[in-house]
């Protein structure tokens, strides 16, 4: 079974976050980047828990520039066989969705696990666009996947409960929490991602459905005041005359 998994460059959250431009592009000066969390824990990971319980392939995919190789050798290290990195700049999902369906087609992969989302952008977009791109069937927000006999079980929280899905595949697949146990690289997964290919290809075209117009920061957080529960006049006054919501 050939597994592609699709890996994000994002910023760490302790990183501080500016924009240059009049507002129009983020400023990486500064930021600490790594790979996006839930690509990591959940996707890379269970695709390589599959590889070592039934055989075949863990191929990552990453669209960015050079200096995104320290995200993709950490995949390696943890257990991936291979990588391929798109040379471009993830200019929007949809670009990021059409390299990604564009190298599926000519790997004859079998299963395609994302993250659920990045935590910079937070669109929740890329998996169901890939799937599209591909006519594949997709199931998103999966905490539990297993594959027998080229059919995958997945499980996945929804209001009231558990719901169950069987899809014979080629898939694509969404993780969440519970899919996998994170796992840190050891030293002989430092030392063996030295040697693991790394194929650099070109991006397939350069659509972009989306610009950026701008970006701003959140509003600072306000003061926190602390009330004793006896003083419920003063609890009532602030609540009518400073939040206004009574």
């Amino acid at each position: 079974m050939k597994i592609l998994v699709p890996i994000a460059k994002v910023p760490d959250t302790t990183s501080r976050i500016a924009f240059i431009d009049n507002n129009t592009k983020f400023n990486p000066d500064g930021v600490t980047f790594i790979m996006n969390p839930t690509d990591e824990w959940y996707a890379v990971v269970r695709a390589i828990e599959l590889k070592e319980k039934q055989g075949g392939e863990v191929v990552v995919i990453h669209i960015g520039l050079a200096d995104s190789d320290s995200v993709i050798r950490k995949a390696l290290a943890l257990g991936a066989d291979r990588a391929i990195r798109v040379d471009a700049d993830p200019t929007d999902a949809y670009f990021v969705a059409a390299q990604i369906a564009a190298q599926a087609k000519e790997g004859a992969f079998d299963l395609i696990i994302t993250g659920k989302e990045t935590i910079d952008y937070n669109s929740f977009e890329v998996g169901g666009m890939i799937a599209e791109l591909l006519d594949w069937p997709a199931v998103a927000q999966v905490s539990k996947l297993e594959i027998e006999n080229g059919v995958a079980t997945l499980k996945r929280e929804v209001e009231g409960g558990t719901e169950t899905v069987e899809v014979k595949l080629p898939m694509v697949v969404g993780a969440e929490k519970d899919m996998a146990i994170a796992r840190i690289p050891n030293m002989k997964g430092i030392m063996s991602a030295k040697g693991k290919p790394v194929a650099v290809v070109p991006a397939t075209d350069d659509v972009k459905l989306t610009v950026i117009a701008n970006y701003a920061l959140p509003d600072k957080a306000k003061q926190i005041k602390y009330i004793s529960p006896d003083n419920v006049g003063e609890l009532v006054r602030l609540l009518h005359e400073e939040a206004k919501v009574i």
